[in-house]
């Protein structure tokens, strides 16, 4: 399991790796961030016609693809290698419990998939380069997006000495294709296979904790969104009537152990519980939203995503962080999980910032541990109940019926001297609209 590869500190493959340093094998070479669909197969025949010597990278991240055809394809075009790694174990143990950690929302509503699965691609683009020679990493995000800049951060925060080619921010690339129809046809012209139409009107990017669509009808954001848009969750109002019952057990923040108490179905491991719960949410339509977010390079957009899992976690780690954090501490950590969603989002994940934060959020999650009683039903997650060693719930203190170590006479002193402030306050406000009134 790769933990990093920060310029020969945390993998061998990184060593020499620094401002100054100068790769092995010849300039001309470039790891190409491939996907298979139109754009990046474009870019890399592009890319050999500018005389480079094109590696292929096609991260298995949990997106629903054909990669032996996806390689096959790349190879055809003229790729003289292809990468194809499975890293569905390496984004939810290093990428997501971060993210789970923190309660990370972006603007209150998006849970960062696409953010967080950019510097994981990101780290295994730069090991692919070291281990090439390649002095160049390409990708194919737009110039308008927020992609370009987590790609390109991550890769020169892991290794300095990289350079970066993005076409659609060179003019010799965008103006000769200014739109879908020159693409299409410069595919055609250099035998890249394209659908006739297209699969859906609308750009979708997915991984194995989201899918997103913008783009395209979803522009428009008076536009609702088609029935037939959502491919991860079903239809909440058509999903089954009888919900489904997990537990969810935590140490240190992290979910270690799912069960399903309507079947005694359970799961431990980081991955295997992951795609359960995505599969449970998702037969329950949870997890869906439709936004307009702003966009770190300054522009608001329209995105519409679906997250499973991820909102079964959000609402059960929520749960259990505040039945077992101090109160003042879990404040303090609100506001750093609010910049860590921030920095995230902005493609700042190898920041010394995000660094910091993700070692003190770490840390305040030592005694968040238990389980949480959660109900899936109609796109809902309920939380039914939870228990913890680690509890700061004392029973007999809240009690209505029991005085417990609590002497009700005490709240009169406190009371008063938290109205102090508001009684000078207002007194202050009487005088002035008195004056004002003269």
């Amino acid at each position: 399991m790769l933990h990093g590869v920060q310029c020969g500190q945390m993998h061998p493959a990184a060593k020499g790796c620094s401002g100054s340093a100068r790769m092995a094998e010849p300039r001309d070479t470039v790891v190409l961030a491939y996907s298979g669909g139109l754009d990046t197969s474009c870019i890399l025949v592009w890319l050999k016609e500018q005389g480079y010597t094109v590696i292929a990278f096609l991260a298995n991240i949990g997106q629903t693809e054909d990669f032996d055809a996806a390689q096959k394809k790349a190879l055809a075009l003229g790729a003289k290698k292809v990468y194809i790694q499975d890293v569905c174990r390496e984004f939810v143990e290093d990428f997501i419990w971060p993210a789970v950690h923190a309660n990370a929302l972006y603007e209150d509503r998006y849970m960062l998939g696409s953010a967080l699965a950019r510097p994981c691609i990101a780290r295994h683009l730069v090991l692919i380069a070291q281990e090439e020679g390649a002095r160049y990493i390409a990708h194919g995000a737009t110039g308008k997006g927020n992609d370009q800049v987590r790609f390109e951060l991550g890769c020169y925060a892991l290794c300095p000495s990289i350079k970066v080619i993005a076409p659609w921010r060179m003019p010799e690339f965008y103006q000769r294709f200014p739109g879908r129809r020159e693409l299409m046809e410069y595919a055609q012209k250099h035998g890249i296979p394209v659908p006739v139409t297209p699969k859906a009107p609308w750009s979708m990017d997915e991984n194995l904790m989201h899918i997103s669509y913008e783009a395209g009808i979803l522009e428009n954001p008076k536009n609702r969104a088609p029935l037939d848009l959502y491919t991860k969750t079903c239809n909440p109002t058509t999903s089954p009537d009888v919900p489904d019952e997990l537990e969810i057990e935590f140490e240190k923040g992290v979910p270690v152990k799912v069960t399903n108490t309507r079947n005694g179905v359970t799961h431990r491991s980081a991955l295997e519980l992951f795609v359960y719960l995505n599969d449970i949410a998702s037969k329950h339509g949870v997890g869906r939203v439709d936004i307009v977010e702003n966009r770190f390079v300054g522009m608001k957009s329209r995105g519409i995503y679906e997250t499973p899992a991820g909102t079964i976690l959000y609402h059960a780690h929520l749960d259990i962080e505040a039945f077992t954090m101090d109160r003042e501490v879990r404040k303090i950590k609100q506001g750093l999980s609010l910049k860590f969603s921030e920095l995230v989002y902005n493609g700042f994940w190898y920041s010394p910032e995000c660094e910091f934060l993700k070692h003190c959020i770490a840390r305040s999650q030592q005694a968040v541990a238990g389980t949480v009683h959660v109900s899936v039903f109609k796109g809902q997650v309920y939380i039914l109940g939870r228990e913890s060693p680690h509890s700061l719930y004392n029973e007999e203190l809240v009690s209505m019926d029991v005085q417990g170590d609590y002497e009700p006479a005490d709240a009169t002193g406190f009371i008063n001297i938290n109205a102090l402030r508001l009684k000078e306050y207002h007194r202050l406000q009487s005088k002035v609209s008195t004056k004002q009134d003269e």
